[in-house]
């Protein structure tokens, strides 16, 4: 009876021993006294990342801002206003620009390189992999061919233009599985909602300048009417009929060209500039074109 009864005791002081092994003053384990472990702090990320991942936002915000442009010309141009340009011209000036517009964003793409986040380097190679698809189709078609079939040849280009959506998943599908890209998306500027074109991104040290300058005073202002005796300078912001020493030229301005349209011959001259020549009467020079116009020179040659 002794004996068992000491065994036991004894059991009863290990048991409160373990249960109490540990343990602070409520008697609660050390885990818990200490409260959940804290996740471990998201590294900062690269200012080549930042750079990256505001590029391609940039990039993304210019095909999502020419889609939407895309099919507002289109509508435009099925029912052209009765005191405006023609079907025909809108055409043409949505053809001689919008080219030009996807040919930029591919150039820009290219420039990005690899990013180092592997998910982020298959995104852009899918961005590519679209603009490809589309521009060899882009650039064979001629701002003249509006004359022909102003609405066809319209439609076909924005057919596709509304192709270039993001591929999936997207940036910001990404940005929520990878911490780094989610860092570099926060810190982007150009990745903010309501950010547009043209507006300053991370790591500028200054506001980026308009790449076209902005443009000069015209000696003419916008009085196409001094253009009669062949010499003038004036301001054209969208479209302008325009008579010069005897030849009648209808102007179309978009932000990618200039274009020149006579009787017999059409001419489009790029963003950089140049010269139109209409035979001995008259030649026309653009001194500067930027979105909001173009100041063009006409002279006698």
């Amino acid at each position: 009876m002794f004996k068992r009864g000491r065994v036991a005791v004894v059991a009863a002081g290990l048991a409160l021993a373990v249960g109490g092994c540990g343990g602070g003053a409520d008697g609660k384990s050390g885990a818990s006294a200490k409260g959940p472990a804290e996740p471990a702090p998201t590294r900062s990320p690269s200012k080549e990342l930042v750079q990256w991942v505001g590029g391609l936002c940039e990039s993304t915000t210019t095909l999502e801002n020419l889609r939407k442009d895309s099919a507002t010309d289109l509508k435009g141009i099925r029912n052209p206003a009765e005191a405006g340009p023609s079907a025909e011209l809108l055409a043409m000036g949505y053809l001689s620009g919008t080219p030009s517009t996807v040919e930029a964003v591919d150039g820009d793409l290219k420039e990005l390189g690899r990013s180092g986040v592997p998910a982020a380097d298959r995104l852009l190679a899918s961005w590519l992999e679209k603009l490809e698809a589309v521009l060899p189709e882009l650039v064979e078609v001629s701002p003249a061919s509006a004359m022909e079939d102003a609405e066809g040849s319209a439609a076909g280009v924005d057919k596709l233009v509304q192709s270039l959506t993001p591929p999936e998943p997207d940036l910001s599908a990404l940005a929520k599985k990878d911490p780094r890209l989610a860092a570099a998306h926060e810190r982007a500027k150009q990745c903010a909602a309501g950010w547009k074109p043209g507006e300053p991104g991370e790591g500028t040290d200054s506001p980026a300048p308009d790449p076209t300058g902005r443009l000069p005073k015209a000696a003419d202002g916008k009085d196409t009417d001094a253009c009669s005796d062949g010499a003038c300078e004036v301001l054209v912001t969208s479209t302008a009929d325009i008579t010069a020493n005897g030849v009648s030229v209808h102007v179309t301005v978009a932000n990618g060209s200039v274009t020149f349209q006579t009787a017999g011959t059409v001419m489009q001259l790029g963003g950089a500039g140049g010269t139109a020549g209409f035979g001995d009467e008259l030649k026309a020079d653009v001194v500067a074109h930027n979105k909001e116009g173009a100041v063009l020179k006409f002279s006698i040659p």
